[in-house]
């Protein structure tokens, strides 16, 4: 097992007061994207992390966007010879709304307990600005990199990324790069640094079922007029059978099975499934049958009900027919998957089971492709040396049940693997009041980050 080398973890060290400042700085900036007041938040925030690229000893530029701006720092002098790597994060972040239920201020930073708490700690400013830190421990103290690298910060990522896409397509050319890192997800325990090695995608729905042209008295028309809020129940209730598998014909034909041995080291992870009951602070848990929580998480594609909507849910009685009823649908997809096929399976289902007397419209708002990395060659072997050197354990190889579409854009456009690390932790509330990263995992990243620097550089050229 290698260590992270003495002079990058003494620069980090010595320079450990101001990072944290630095950090404190950024996670000060109110940058909520979802939130028009705050465009002048997260345009700042967009010239801070410029800024800071340009204080570590990068070529920095901000890039205006149909939506808030696109970050690009570049370090290209290793040279033609060396890999060239692109790490990928975002600063904006989610609303800290309900204010009154964080314990210190949600943009004023806080250490408790060895947790740094504040809206954006561990999604994503911190985990960016660990990538930055480490960047600057290889330009300050040695002059150089033994990689050319690139860092794109979006501001979108937390209102669907809408234009990143198309800014990478447009800037290929100067974005091409051997390998992609990022570093916006969870370790899968304290201590246990952890690969991503999944995400599952997602087909998002809205279900409108329209019955008679307004609300109507229950008692004169009822049982004679279909009711919205009934046929959707029926809808609904169509999408499971009796053993929590997705009913929808067709919905599993490009479901594959996974790896035996991916799923036996699955199995062997220290999950303890009472305790995620507990905290879930659900009765139960439940699912698909025949599969383990972390199985249906992570290799299992899901149809839920997200939202319903009808009739009058005030307080008291007001007895009315509804006119219409709403329900918001999302679908998890795993590889194969395509969310495009998932449309048109969800379209067909719902027309076939539909009850007479209402009409039922089926909108796709939104979707993203599911991802699975090969977890073979120098990238990820880089990758393990690095996070046993900054964490004295090898790492652990994980999934995630959420979806980053991003990760697929980078494939898609810059056919370029994509190593997905992070060093959040379970139960870090991102985007819920008290959002917290843990200091230790912060100051162990950056080691990380910089061993893998190095670990890269000792590559014959290319990462993949």
């Amino acid at each position: 097992m290698s260590a992270v080398s003495t002079d990058l973890d003494a620069y980090l060290s010595t320079h450990d007061a101001r990072i944290q400042r630095e950090l404190f700085d950024l996670l000060r900036i109110p940058s909520v994207s979802a939130r028009s007041e705050h465009d002048a938040d997260t345009a700042r925030a967009a010239e801070w992390v410029a800024q800071s690229l340009r204080d570590a000893g990068l070529e920095a530029s901000v890039h205006p966007t149909g939506g808030h701006p696109v970050v690009v720092g570049e370090w290209r002098g290793a040279g033609a010879g060396a890999p060239t790597v692109l790490v990928y994060g975002h600063y904006d972040v989610q609303p800290a709304e309900p204010l009154e239920l964080w314990t210190s201020p949600a943009f004023e930073p806080t250490i408790r307990d060895g947790k740094l708490f504040a809206r954006g700690s561990v999604d994503d400013k911190g985990q960016l600005f660990l990538h930055v830190k480490a960047l600057e421990a290889h330009l300050k103290a040695r002059g150089r990199l033994p990689v050319n690298v690139i860092v794109l910060a979006e501001g979108e990522e937390e209102v669907g990324s809408e234009h990143l896409a198309g800014f990478i397509e447009a800037n290929a050319a100067r974005l091409q790069a051997d390998a992609v890192v990022i570093s916006d997800s969870a370790m899968f325990a304290p201590g246990l640094p952890s690969i991503l090695s999944s995400l599952r995608g997602l087909a998002y729905f809205q279900i409108d079922v329209q019955g008679p042209a307004q609300d109507l008295h229950s008692g004169s028309y009822g049982g004679a007029v279909v009711n919205p809020a009934m046929a959707l129940a029926r809808i609904l209730a169509t999408m499971h059978d009796a053993d929590g598998r997705i009913a929808i014909p067709g919905f599993y034909d490009a479901v594959h099975a996974w790896d035996a041995r991916v799923l036996e080291q699955m199995r062997g992870l220290p999950f303890d499934e009472e305790h995620f009951r507990a905290e879930a602070g659900s009765p139960a848990l439940g699912g698909e049958k025949g599969y383990t929580v972390l199985e249906r998480l992570w290799t299992r594609p899901t149809c839920e009900v997200n939202g319903l909507l009808s009739g009058y849910t005030g307080e008291g009685a007001k007895t009315v027919l509804p006119a219409k009823a709403m329900a918001k649908v999302s679908c998890r997809l795993v590889p194969d998957q395509d969310p495009a096929a998932i449309e048109a399976l969800m379209k067909a289902h719902v027309a076939r089971v539909a009850p007479k007397g209402v009409t039922v419209t089926v909108t796709h708002l939104h979707g993203g492709r599911p991802w699975r990395a090969e977890l073979a060659g120098p990238l990820f072997d880089a990758a393990r040396r690095a996070l046993a050197a900054a964490f004295g354990r090898e790492p652990v190889i994980t999934g995630e049940g959420g979806s980053i579409p991003v990760v697929g854009d980078f494939q898609r456009i810059l056919g370029a693997p994509v190593l997905l690390v992070g060093f959040g932790l379970p139960g870090e509330n991102a985007h819920a009041p008290d959002e917290w990263m843990s200091v230790e995992n912060f100051t162990k990243g950056m080691r990380a980050i910089a061993a893998l620097w190095d670990e890269l550089g000792t590559s014959t050229g290319r990462t993949k």
